[in-house]
């Protein structure tokens, strides 16, 4: 079985120590985490997690596993092969001058993206999407001169009115 990447999702207690108790679970076995972001959720003291891994479906669903009996874990799922929205966030600096300015401008542009910082020698730009759409502009602006990069890692959500935060005994919102 080939290796490919994986998107986990976990919902977490919002305790200190958490995050490297993951971590943790994933060096143990090998694992290489591609992103990993954290934030909280709908429910008050509970963080979610979204974790990219590379791996078979055998060993991913091992850690898994192995992530859904940890104590401050609630719920675990792979929603790989889900219908899912995934978006990524990066903040791009790159080198300005006034004869690339506009052409940059007419870039960001062309991806919905924003510039959401002017100096005399650089631009920073906001973006949202997928890893491709972002990897796409990073690759266009590498002429200009990139001075920086900040990217989030993957979050992801699946479609419809499932989803990882619910529990069968929740009723409709």
């Amino acid at each position: 079985m080939a290796a490919m990447k994986h998107t986990l999702v976990a919902l977490v207690e919002d305790k200190p120590g958490v995050l490297n108790r993951v971590a943790s679970l994933f060096r143990r076995r090998g694992f290489n985490i591609d992103s990993i972001t954290v934030g909280h959720s709908e429910v008050p003291d509970i963080s979610r997690m979204t974790i990219v891994v590379d791996g078979t479906g055998t060993s991913v669903e091992q850690v898994r596993k192995q992530l859904d009996k940890l104590i401050e874990t609630i719920k675990v799922q792979d929603i790989t092969n889900e219908g899912i929205v995934a978006r990524e966030l990066a903040l791009i600096k790159v080198k300005a001058t006034s004869n690339t300015r506009s052409e940059i401008m007419q870039i960001v542009d062309i991806f919905r993206a924003n510039i959401v910082d002017v100096s005399m020698d650089s631009l920073i730009i906001e973006v949202t999407g997928d890893e491709e759409k972002l990897d796409s502009l990073l690759n266009l602006l590498r002429s200009f001169g990139i001075k920086e990069v900040c990217r989030t890692g993957r979050i992801a959500m699946t479609r419809g009115s499932g989803g990882v935060g619910r529990r069968s005994s929740e009723g409709e919102e």
